[in-house]
């Protein structure tokens, strides 16, 4: 990944929030200008995901700590492998292991259960995609992490797609109401998605000229019944708790997406370590 500025805000976050003012243990233990090096290793298989980031937190703390990758993001790795070197001033490697190795661990154990899911539904027309909830101030990075994995992205944030859902249709006054008010008021080019939990509501959302109509927790039969009632004419959304379903199963149906949440709010995080020589 290309690093941004909003990307660095959220590594000095992060080393502000570890560091505090000052790391006393490293400071106190370990003389000024010794060299070190080490190794970043997977201690379990998985996909990589976050290493420029990890470079990054290095490179805040001493622009002369050497990061090397031993490998790309989206690799899928055995336990055992390497990941990436380091050598460089020993305060600043290790004033940023534990910052570098949450990043680096947070965005692998994200982009290995996007590719579990990615694999479940491959050959079939449907793509796995995230959601909005993500750690609060992580979004970008959690969902590069999705990306890397081989699922997709969903809308980035409020601003990125009209997504009207159960309480804004009952704020607005029903379906139709609320379609009609988006397309009077919102932004011509962005695509309106509406959340239906019936028959029912699929019907009226698809009358109401949805784009997108998202199938709230519906069971298969129901979900197959309406992607043949929309036959096309707007493209399908499977919701709700996704992660506890038979997915393959689910895209069997013909639905064009299938959402989850837990892609970001509940991977665990791949390990991986720092051992030096």
């Amino acid at each position: 990944m290309n690093h941004s500025l909003h990307t660095d805000e959220i590594i000095r976050l992060a080393l502000a929030e570890d560091i505090g003012t000052g790391d006393v243990t490293t400071r106190s233990v370990i003389p000024e200008g010794k060299k070190i090096k080490g190794k970043f290793t997977a201690k379990e298989d998985g996909i990589v995901c976050g290493l420029e980031v990890a470079q990054r937190v290095f490179g805040f703390l001493d622009e002369t700590i050497c990061f090397t990758p031993a490998i790309r993001d989206g690799e899928k790795v055995a336990a055992g492998r390497l990941i990436a070197e380091i050598e460089g001033p020993a305060h600043g490697i290790l004033s940023g292991e534990r910052v570098a190795l949450n990043f680096l661990q947070r965005l692998s154990g994200i982009a290995t259960k996007a590719a579990d899911y990615a694999a479940m539904v491959a050959g079939t027309n449907a793509i796995v995609v995230d959601t909005r909830k993500t750690t609060p101030g992580l979004r970008c990075l959690e969902k590069y992490a999705v990306k890397t994995g081989g699922a997709g992205n969903h809308r980035m944030n409020l601003s990125d797609g009209i997504l009207i859902k159960d309480n804004h249709i009952k704020a607005a006054g029903g379906i139709s109401a609320a379609v009609k008010a988006a397309r009077e008021n919102a932004p011509r080019m962005l695509k309106i998605e509406v959340e239906a939990e019936t028959p029912e509501d699929v019907k009226e959302a698809l009358e109401a000229g949805a784009d997108i109509i998202m199938l709230d927790n519906m069971d298969v039969a129901t979900m197959k019944k309406v992607v043949d009632m929309i036959d096309g004419k707007a493209l399908v959304e499977a919701s709700g708790n996704m992660d506890r379903r038979d997915i393959r199963e689910v895209a069997a149906t013909g639905v064009d997406m299938i959402s989850i949440g837990a892609l970001s709010h509940s991977s665990r995080a791949l390990d991986i370590s720092l051992k030096f020589e």
